[in-house]
């Protein structure tokens, strides 16, 4: 199952648990801010967070992590060049919106591996990178539950912005077209600011790339 959790910092984002609701193993994806609440709905739910995965290096999307490793260690995975933001408070824009964040020591995927629980009836994220917004960002993919967590590649009515370190307006048209719109109609769009959508609502937005 998905949970959506709002986390507000400077900015709203949405956070997400993937749970395995058998074995109450759960991704937390994007703790962009209050890390101790969200690890007081894990423990209240009964869930154990097995790993943490970013879609991206931007500090609304992994502020919460400092406070969550000061009382668990719990691996962070991000892309395999995510260093670029995740060590650099100016291209993760930590800089400009309140004290430097950095988050070193992570683990790294890459485009196309598999994300597996370690005890599970089979349930995982597929990994789809899609630069733009950032040269980082990827997509989680799940097959079983018809749901794509975007980030901030695409949001309900709208694109990701390519004004920050790395984005290009370019490489976000190609990642949408390729690696979005590819999925299958019914997906549901999963994104860090704005209500879900799904593939096909959002096919007609193409255009706003270019």
């Amino acid at each position: 199952m998905i949970y959506a959790i709002p986390v507000r910092g400077r900015f709203e984002t949405n956070c997400y648990f993937y749970v395995d609701d058998g074995t109450k193993r759960c991704f937390l994806i994007d703790p962009g801010a209050e890390g101790r609440r969200l690890l007081d709905v894990a423990r209240d739910n009964g869930w154990m967070i097995e790993r943490i995965l970013l879609t991206h290096g931007h500090f609304d999307h992994m502020g919460g992590i400092p406070e969550i490793r000061r009382s668990h260690d719990i691996l962070v995975y991000a892309f395999e060049n995510a260093d670029l933001y995740l060590l650099d408070p100016v291209k993760n824009l930590s800089r400009y919106c309140g004290p430097d964040i950095t988050i070193p020591d992570v683990q790294y995927f890459h485009d196309g591996d598999e994300i597996r629980f370690a005890e599970s009836s089979g349930l995982g994220l597929k990994v789809l990178h899609t630069p733009g917004h950032t040269e980082d960002s990827v997509v989680f993919y799940s097959e079983s539950e018809k749901a794509a967590f975007v980030g901030d590649t695409i949001f309900k009515g709208s694109i990701g912005s390519t004004a920050y370190p790395g984005g290009n307006a370019r490489d976000l048209k190609e990642s949408i077209e390729r690696r979005i719109s590819s999925l299958p109609d019914d997906t549901a769009l999963l994104s860090g600011h704005s209500d879900p959508t799904t593939v096909q609502a959002e096919k007609r937005h193409l255009s706003y790339c270019g």
